[in-house]
């Protein structure tokens, strides 16, 4: 059944849901392919087989949960920064890691904006720091920007970016209202190369500040590098995938990338299905 005037397109990849077979598309298609009218095939899913999507958002979960933005976590006693030394470490781009754990979110973000902790500072046009809702209940962490990203600033805005926001609509979510997105490394490596140790490294203070601010009911960590950081397993991506974590004290499923979905149609089904897995987690929590 489709809705009179549907764009072909975006109906095949809603049948595509709804029967949980081949995606049927690939990259030039979601290339053509509107995020308006991707999100329309997935408003297509409720109509199908899958059923309507449990746990769909309709209003922002409410901050009482989340501890006061500003503040460090409440078992921490460590010494705040003063305003001299956050101001020092914006300008010179090189905040320590210990400065980075007390930072509230809207300081953190300007530190990491203008970051110098590596060397790819020196080949980027923007940082990426993050898109969607910090007061989401689910996080997404991906790897690294890839060149639109780097152009736009935001995360996840090609074809995989598309796709991923059909596989979180496909379990009632959006990055509008109840999703947060952002990266392991917040600039792109040349030629969009995996991300080098030494980098992550550099970076990961950020990722792990930005889990304490916004206090997510569920983390999706796409990619084998975003899967390894937070599970702290150095296991393929295949071997990750299918169970549930916990990532200081936060349910963590693992899954494939979008991006590696439009190379390999072959890991649909299994994608399919941790994302099953996760809108069982979120329900649960």
């Amino acid at each position: 059944m489709t809705e009179e005037g549907a764009d072909p397109r975006a109906t095949e990849v809603a049948r595509f849901f709804r029967q949980r077979e081949e995606l049927g598309v690939d990259e030039l298609f979601l290339e053509g392919l509107s995020r308006s009218r991707a999100l329309s095939a997935a408003r297509a899913l409720g109509s199908g087989s899958v059923g309507p999507a449990r746990g769909a958002d309709t209003e922002i979960e409410s901050p009482s949960r989340r501890a006061p933005e500003g503040n460090a976590p409440e078992t921490s006693s460590r010494p705040r920064p003063t305003s001299g030394s956050v101001e020092k470490a914006i300008q010179e781009g090189e905040a320590g890691e210990e400065a980075i754990r007390d930072l509230d979110y809207e300081t953190v973000r300007k530190v990491a904006l203008g970051c110098r902790r590596c060397g790819l500072a020196e080949g980027r046009t923007q940082v990426v720091f993050s898109d969607g809702n910090p007061e989401g209940r689910l996080m997404v962490v991906g790897e690294a920007p890839g060149a639109q990203e780097d152009r736009t600033g935001l995360p996840f805005v090609g074809p995989a970016g598309k796709l991923l926001d059909l596989l979180l609509a496909s379990i009632g979510l959006n990055r509008k209202e109840s999703v947060y997105i952002c990266n392991v490394l917040k600039c792109r490596p040349p030629g969009n190369r995996n991300p080098a140790s030494d980098e992550i490294q550099a970076c990961s203070p950020y990722l792990r500040r930005q889990i304490e601010l916004v206090r997510p009911r569920a983390i999706l960590a796409v990619g084998t590098f975003a899967g390894q950081l937070l599970t702290g397993r150095s296991s393929t991506l295949g071997r990750l995938r299918g169970e549930v974590y916990s990532h200081e004290g936060v349910p963590l499923v693992v899954t494939y990338h979008p991006a590696a979905l439009l190379r390999n149609r072959g890991w649909t089904r299994p994608t399919w299905d941790d994302f099953q897995l996760l809108r069982d987690v979120i329900d649960s929590a």
